[in-house]
């Protein structure tokens, strides 16, 4: 039996027991009240975490799209970059071969009375009367062939060769730089215009990678179920001692009830002493799982309170997004209006490309065109002196004739003009006729300039060389209408100067007349023979023109020459 000295010693035990149960009720309203709002807390987190990645990945899908419109916006003006390089390129080759002619007019030497005014140049320089022409015929036919040239100033070849002008002298140097300058203008004004797009995929980029920056990190989540079910699983147990507490206190009270009727063995008091001095482990794992569930509230609380930053975060990223996709709406319609103008600028560049082709193609053709004058000057002038000397010779031979028939008829009156009435045959005391030979009645007498003939050489060297254009010669047919007019005039002259080298004028009449039947087949024999060789040594170049790489009347030179 118990004593009554044990009774204070169980009504502690009560009393720890009921503090024990207490305390534990306490901790359990705290479990349960961490683990609903855990629950809610859990839900807030996969609904956040929910909305986060769906805007963050759409936010990179908008991203990407941006990226590639950076891209486009890169190509078409990396296109248009090299449309214009090009088009630089090409001026720039264009320009060299125009500078390069350019040089080779002011290389080029003009004789001065090629552009000196000259009274056979002249407008004035020809008003003469029928009488003046008519003397300056008789004038022109009396002097040799280096007097011929009149009423022009005399060339002064002493003049030093480095005061003539060239052909660049006579090309507009002013014109060809304003059409110059309008091009580099218009060259800038194509720069300007691209550079309103020059920094558009940098600007695009870098406002892609800082809002691509600015997007939250999303850490993967903890396992949701696992932490609700381990929760759970501390709640079960902490129902549990919760009973094993609530149970003891019953156990304790009614004991405390019974002592007051009956004693308890000293094994009972034993016993309650036992069960109470586990309170205390009961109460430690009480409080354990009570931490446990309040570090899964907090963790879940902290990703709840995270998430809801980072979605509040991505609204003012999405109001980024927005505004570049504004921004990237106004570089697009600029992109579209800058490609359209210059398109426009650089169909004008190319008009600009084609003046100065044409340009340069003009300077080439007056270039040649000078040249063909020089030789051209200087085949009249062998016409000129052919014609010359034809006429001298003709007036030779007419003179000849003429004081030849005076002398016969002067011998003929001296014999029988005595004995024969003078009213009879008046006309046999007549003088022979005296000719001349002048030019045709309002024509002019041709007037050409002097060419020193070390200039004409270097002008035919520099045109058989002239990487620009085909050679004079350039078919048998051109050589052969060319020697045939000049040689027939030299060989007309020939046989008037040979002629009377050989003292044709004094020779007896027969022999002058068995002579001058025979003298047109040797001038035939000649001349053939003559043009037979030239012409084949014109057939024998002309292969070799057709196929110079330089020349760009191959194909036609070559085909006159298989045809001739």
């Amino acid at each position: 039996m118990t004593d009554p000295q044990d009774q204070p010693h169980l009504v502690s035990l009560v009393l720890q027991s009921k503090k024990a149960l207490q305390h534990g009720e306490q901790l359990c309203s705290r479990a349960n009240n961490l683990s609903n709002a855990s629950s809610q807390a859990a839900v807030d987190v996969l609904v956040l975490d929910a909305k986060v990645r769906w805007i963050t990945d759409n936010v990179l899908e908008q991203l990407k799209l941006a990226a590639s419109v950076a891209k486009s916006i890169e190509e078409k003006r990396t296109k248009l970059s090299g449309r214009v390089q090009e088009w630089d390129h090409i001026r720039a080759k264009k320009a060299d071969a125009l500078d390069s002619i350019l040089e080779e007019l002011g290389s080029q030497k003009v004789p001065p009375e090629f552009h000196q005014t000259s009274a056979g140049s002249s407008i004035f320089g020809s008003q003469l009367s029928d009488d003046e022409h008519h003397d300056s015929n008789r004038e022109f036919i009396s002097n040799s062939p280096s007097d011929t040239v009149i009423a022009r100033k005399p060339s002064d070849w002493r003049e030093e060769r480095r005061n003539w002008k060239t052909l660049r002298d006579f090309v507009d140097d002013q014109a060809i730089e304003d059409i110059l300058q309008t091009m580099e203008d218009d060259r800038i004004a194509v720069e300007d215009v691209m550079n309103k797009i020059h920094d558009y995929p940098e600007t695009l980029n870098s406002t892609i990678s800082n809002i691509r920056d600015s997007l939250p990190e999303i850490a993967s989540l903890p396992s949701i179920e696992q932490l609700l079910t381990s929760q759970d699983t501390l709640i079960v147990s902490m129902a549990g001692h919760l009973e094993s507490l609530a149970s003891h206190y019953d156990q304790m009270a009614g004991a405390l009830q019974d002592s007051e009727s009956e004693a308890f063995s000293d094994e009972d008091v034993q016993q309650m002493n036992r069960d109470t001095d586990e309170l205390p482990s009961i109460m430690a794992e009480l409080e354990d799982s009570l931490g446990h569930i309040d570090v899964t509230h907090s963790m879940l609380a902290s990703t709840r309170d995270d998430n809801q930053k980072h979605l509040d975060h991505l609204s003012h990223t999405v109001e980024d997004l927005d505004e570049l996709g504004d921004i990237m709406g106004e570089m697009l319609h600029t992109q579209e209006s800058v490609e359209t103008e210059c398109d426009e600028r650089l169909a004008e560049l190319e008009e600009h490309v084609t003046t100065i082709q044409s340009l340069y193609e003009r300077f080439v053709f007056y270039q040649a065109s000078f040249r063909k004058l020089i030789l051209e000057i200087a085949r009249r002038k062998q016409y000129k002196e052919a014609a010359e000397n034809i006429v001298r010779g003709m007036m030779a031979q007419l003179e000849a004739m003429t004081e030849e028939e005076r002398q016969v008829r002067e011998h003929f009156n001296n014999e029988h003009g005595a004995h024969l009435p003078e009213d009879i045959c008046l006309c046999i005391r007549n003088a022979p006729t005296r000719w001349e030979v002048v030019p045709q009645k309002g024509d002019e007498l041709e007037v050409l300039p002097e060419i020193p003939q070390d200039f004409l050489a270097q002008v035919r060297e520099a045109n058989l060389d002239d990487k620009h254009t085909f050679p004079l010669v350039s078919t048998p047919l051109c050589a052969f209408l060319s020697l045939k007019s000049s040689f027939l005039l030299n060989f007309n002259f020939l046989f008037t100067e040979e002629m009377a080298f050989f003292g044709y004028r004094k020779w007896p009449t027969p022999a002058r007349f068995i002579v001058r039947p025979l003298w047109p087949f040797f001038i035939a024999g000649t001349v053939t023979l003559y043009l037979v060789n030239n012409i084949q040594d014109a057939a024998v170049r002309a292969p070799e023109y057709a196929k110079d790489p330089k020349n760009p009347h191959a194909s036609r030179i070559a085909a006159e020459a298989g045809s001739h």
